[in-house]
């Protein structure tokens, strides 16, 4: 494993086509508590029970699903990762991210760390990859 998930010891992970590196550490003592997203200078915040809730969905799904990654401002795909991501039916009735403006790409961070926890199998195509419980 490539950290502990602290800010001194922060995941370090790509995203699933291989083609951006970042990094993710848990801030359990922010308002609400998150999982930080460091993408070069760019900061995202996630509900910090993002990783267990996307873990039980994808359990209950059973089968692969599409990341379907997007920018807050574009739709998401029905059925992937991303639209749960938003949808007003997940456990936490909305968006899992925090930082208006930086609340997409659900479907592009927060898989590549649960592969990184050893909760999913992760394609790594260059596109339209996939994700499935383990």
């Amino acid at each position: 494993m490539s950290g502990d998930g602290t800010e001194e010891s922060p995941w370090e992970l790509t995203t699933a086509p291989g083609t951006s590196a970042y990094t993710m550490w848990r801030d359990e003592a922010g308002d609400p508590p998150a999982l930080v997203c460091q993408v070069g200078s760019t900061t995202l915040r996630y509900h910090l029970g993002a990783v267990e809730d996307l873990h039980a969905w994808l359990v209950e799904q059973g089968d692969w699903v599409d990341l379907g990654a997007a920018d807050e401002k574009k739709d998401a795909k029905d059925g992937t990762i991303e639209a749960w991501g938003r949808a007003d039916d997940n456990p936490v009735g909305g968006w899992y991210g925090l930082r208006k403006g930086y609340r997409g790409r659900f479907g592009m961070y927060l898989p590549p760390l649960l592969e990184e926890l050893g909760l999913v199998e992760l394609e790594h195509h260059p596109r339209n990859n996939r994700a499935r419980a383990l």
